[in-house]
């Protein structure tokens, strides 16, 4: 199966007043992950508002998603024997219920 793997590459924050993130990235984390096409070099990259902002203030992340090989979760087996649940309180038969038609 295969899944995406995001490499982070940077951070960045909301420009005051603009509908603009300025993102910082270091060089060498964008040239591992360059790519050829039509003889120019590439660097396809996603920005993501972060749910809150970091320690420095910043609030979008930037990352490379990359596709990756990942094994298969093995499925549960069928001969296994289910756990029995557990008693709720609500399910209880109060104790004076319980004895009321036995015959001894």
């Amino acid at each position: 199966m295969k899944t995406f793997v995001k490499n982070y590459i940077g951070k960045g924050k909301q420009v005051a007043g603009l509908n603009i993130a300025k993102i910082t990235c270091k060089l060498e984390d964008l040239q591992k992950f360059a790519y050829e096409y039509d003889g120019i070099e590439y660097v396809t990259f996603e920005v993501a508002k972060m749910k809150t902002p970091d320690t420095f203030g910043r609030d979008y992340t930037v990352y490379v998603s990359q596709k990756e090989e990942a094994e298969e979760p093995q499925t549960k087996r069928k001969d296994k024997k289910a756990s029995p649940k557990p008693i709720k309180k609500h399910d209880k038969v109060p104790a004076d219920e319980v004895g009321e038609d036995l015959p001894f």
